[in-house]
């Protein structure tokens, strides 16, 4: 089983010191969320399956391949992945660049995790209409895969329209790989047809089942695992086909990295 750190569920200024941990003891990716912006309007925040605002406006934001990036001059190892970037909120040439980009100054370690949002408030302040943003993710997707592995690439789509033009560099890996994010049946769809695996929400062992049974199989599966029981249960998640899993093994900011050290130790991270 290969192990994952979420670094957004901490202050930001906890990242660099949980990122170098994690790949010194063996962890096998960090990764980050994004939005591009907030709303003060929290009609437009209400987070699925609850009344309450699933954003709070003044949250910091950065954009997450960028700061991955940096954070690949302090790592040598570990994976630099996002969970999720909104890819259809850009440009496919601004999406491409960025997570080519950090391929390249992290020799090969980038992951694409992709969502379609859930978050209306950012699309209409970005002019972008929300119905369409599983289409549009669709269509991204296809038109940053070609970029990242074609010599030349002209396109005309229902979104995106440009002529022949070059992308270089490429990135480092062959195919940079995407994971496709969200619960909803076209999620699971894009994750089984359009990319190489699928991200989870938060999850239990009993509660990612019926998500597993629709995405059928076949399908590579990241899962968030937050309230991962003994080192038992790791056995039982990749019975079910999952083949990384996130964690967060500590309670505060401050007790991050110790509780990093000793859960590698408990289940045998990086050989520990």
């Amino acid at each position: 089983m290969k192990f994952g750190v979420p670094l957004g569920l901490l202050h930001p200024d906890a990242w660099k010191d949980v990122a170098v941990a994690a790949d010194e003891l063996g962890f096998e990716s960090v990764w980050l969320p994004e939005h591009l912006v907030f709303a003060t309007d929290l009609s437009l925040a209400v987070y699925p399956g609850t009344s309450d605002p699933g954003i709070t406006p003044g949250t910091p934001l950065f954009d997450a391949p960028a700061y991955l990036c940096w954070l690949a001059a302090f790592t040598s190892r570990v994976k630099l992945g996002t969970a999720v970037q909104l890819l259809a909120l850009r440009h496919p040439f601004v999406s491409a660049r960025a997570f080519a980009t950090l391929d390249v100054v992290s020799g090969g370690r980038a992951v694409c995790g992709v969502g379609a949002g859930w978050y209306r408030g950012e699309w209409d302040a970005a002019g972008i209409p929300f119905e369409t943003r599983g289409a549009r993710l669709d269509e991204a997707i296809a038109v940053v895969r070609r970029l990242w592995s074609e010599p030349v690439v002209a396109h005309d789509g229902r979104f995106y329209s440009f002529p022949e033009v070059a992308f270089e560099p490429k990135p480092v890996q062959r195919r940079l790989p995407v994971l496709a994010g969200g619960e909803s049946a076209a999620a699971l769809r894009r994750a089984a047809r359009l990319c190489d695996g699928w991200i989870s929400m938060p999850h239990t062992l009993e509660s990612i089942k019926p998500q597993l049974d629709r995405l059928g199989g076949g399908v590579p599966v990241t899962a968030h695992a937050y309230g991962l029981g003994p080192p038992e249960e790791v056995a039982a998640w990749a019975a079910l086909g999952v083949e990384r899993l996130i964690v967060r093994p500590w309670t505060r900011r401050r007790d991050a990295v110790a509780a990093l050290t000793a859960f590698a130790g408990r289940y045998g991270v990086g050989g520990t």
